[in-house]
Formats: structure tokens, sequence, C-alpha cells
């Protein structure tokens, strides 16, 4: 060991005694303090008072040895445009400088880091030149965050990013500190030309592709799209009540009947069967695509509309029958003589 060496860690180690001193006495103080509380108020004050095992705690982890290379964790006490300090719980304070805090250049000035906060950082200098370990959180993410990220993956974790820059065929994101692509074709439901528009805002996103290999990692706004899509037409589905009538437009023609959009992003089908009182052999020889018509809900199980164009002949038939004008008897004959017709006359 070289004399600058040992001169280092003869000042590591005067810091961590007198770090630990210093602890012992505010432990103290706080004991005599505690002693001094009236019986009546000690139950209130239990919680607010540190204990001895505390202190334990804290000079135990003072004495555990750290070196460059080793991911630690510690809580935020300080945030400012240039570093971020951390309470380590050892004889030295941790600082990440702000170009070692993530590879998303934005990610001190987005507010994504407070007081209070607990992260993990990597060693990176035992000592900065001022007394204090310096740390970044950069390097253990590179690290950390590929499992976190995997876990989105797996779990299919909604997320929220904001889109950076846009880049070809795509546009990029920050997730975890890491370089996300997010493909033109994955960002809505609908066709998306131009992808320079969606710089700047936040979106929810899926993770779709992680590949640590690669350095690769995919997002999908789409596919959250179509499920908030999925989960409105649901509702919209359960709020539609059997036998009300309805308007829409063919929107396409199978064999088996016709697809109807009944507007909202809901659709329903005529079944063949469904479509005329008339057999027809298909659809097309009554209805063709664009075409508007009316139509009876039947029912909605299993989340699917079944229509019925059928079943409105029918009440109109129906109502026809019921409307037309009846002929008037009154049992009497109906047939009247000339003799019957003069014999009433007074001539």
């Amino acid at each position: 060991m070289d004399y600058s060496e040992e001169k280092k860690n003869r000042i590591g180690r005067s810091r961590q005694k007198d770090w630990i001193e210093n602890r012992i006495m505010e432990a103290e103080r706080e004991m005599e303090g505690k002693e001094s509380v009236p019986a009546q108020n000690m139950t209130a004050d239990m919680g607010t008072v540190e204990t001895m095992k505390d202190y334990e705690k804290e000079l135990e982890a003072s004495f555990r040895k750290i070196a460059e290379g080793d991911i630690i964790k510690g809580t935020v006490i300080d945030v400012n445009e240039e570093e971020v300090i951390l309470d380590l719980k050892y004889y030295a304070q941790g600082i990440i400088k702000a170009e070692n805090l993530s590879n998303d250049p934005d990610f001190l000035s987005a507010g994504k880091i407070a007081v209070g906060d607990e992260i993990e950082a990597t060693v990176i200098k035992m000592d900065d030149g001022e007394g204090n370990i310096e740390l970044s959180k950069k390097e253990a993410n590179d690290v950390l965050a590929w499992d976190k990220l995997q876990a989105m993956l797996n779990e299919e974790t909604i997320v929220k990013v904001r889109i950076k820059e846009s880049v070809k065929s795509g546009v990029v994101a920050f997730l975890e500190g890491m370089r996300a692509f997010i493909p033109a074709s994955q960002l809505s439901t609908d066709y998306v030309e131009d992808v320079e528009s969606w710089v700047g805002k936040e979106i929810e996103v899926k993770v779709i592709t992680v590949d640590r290999e690669k350095n690769k990692v995919v997002l999908s706004g789409k596919a959250v799209a179509r499920e908030q899509e999925a989960e409105e037409r649901r509702h919209k589905i359960s709020m539609m009540v059997p036998g009300t009538v309805v308007e829409g437009v063919v929107e396409s023609l199978m064999p088996y009947g016709a697809f109807v959009n009944l507007g909202g992003g809901v659709s329903g089908l005529i079944h063949i069967s469904q479509i005329s009182q008339r057999r027809i052999k298909k659809p097309g020889e009554v209805l063709k695509e664009g075409q508007k018509v009316k139509v009876k809900i039947l029912n909605t199980n299993d989340n699917k509309v079944s229509l019925s164009m059928k079943a409105l002949e029918e009440i109109t038939e129906q109502t026809e029958e019921d409307s037309a004008p009846q002929e008037y008897t009154s049992g009497e004959s109906v047939s009247t003589s000339l003799g019957d017709l003069l014999s009433k006359l007074n001539l």
C-alpha cells in the first residue's frame, strides 16, 4: 500500500471515529431527555424518541465495508440542479452528480427524484475530494433496470412515459433510466404518419420487448389503447337493453350474416336467419355495405350484440293488421228489396 492510499484510509478511520462518537453523544442526549419525560407522557413520546437499538443498528451499518463497484442503498436528503445527496447510514454521505443520475437527460428537471426517496447507486469513488462517497445511479441502473423491465413485461404493467424525440419509424422515451423505442405502429390504434407531433406527449405504455444482450427495450401505447377501447366497449354493451330498436350502418357482409356498426366502437351481428322473413341464400340479397338500417337488439350474451331486422318486419306487419279499417256489421240483412223501400214511403 502506497503512502497516499494509507493516508486516505487513516482519514477515513478518523472520520468514522468522529461520526460514531457524535452518534453516541446524540443517543445519550436523547435518552436523558426521555428519562426526564413524566410517566404519563412516556407512551405518547415513545414513538418519537429513538431507542438505543436504533443507534446500535446505525453503528453496525457504519462498520460495514464499502468498496468501489458496490451497489449500495441510501435515502435522498437533498436535491439540487448539480447533484443529489444521500444518507447512507455511514460516516460519509453519498453524492450523485447530475450526469451520473440517469441516461434520461431530463431526469432531474422532471422531478423524478425527491427528498425521502430510497435509491440504489454504484460506488465509483470512495472519496470525491471533499470526504463524500461518489456514486452513480446510472451505473447501478444499467444492472438493476433489466430485472425491473423484465418484471414489467411479464406482469404486463402499464406505465406512463414522456416521448423525448422522434427517430426513423418511431419515437424514443425513457423507462427506468433506459432508452426505449416505440414504433410508429405501436403509438396508437389509429394509423400514425407524423411521429414528430408526438414528441413531448405523455402516454401510457406496456413493455413488449426486453433484450438485454442487444440493449433493446420496445414499448407499446397501442396495446394499452386497445385494452381501454375494449373496456369502453364492454361498458357500452352492458348498458344496451334487449328489445330496443336502434339505427346502424352495415359495415361488412359475411356468408352467415351482416355486421352493423352501431356507433361508439360497438358493432352487432344480424344472423342471416334474422335479416328477412323470406328465405335468402346470402345477406347481399337484401343488404349492402354502407346501407343504413334499423335493427332490434335481441341480446348481449358473452359481450356480443345480436341484432334482428326480421323482428322489426314482424312488428310492422302486426301493427298494420291492428290498424287496418274494420268492416261494420249490424247482424241485420244487408239486402233490401224494392217492395220494402216502397212500403216505407207515405204515398
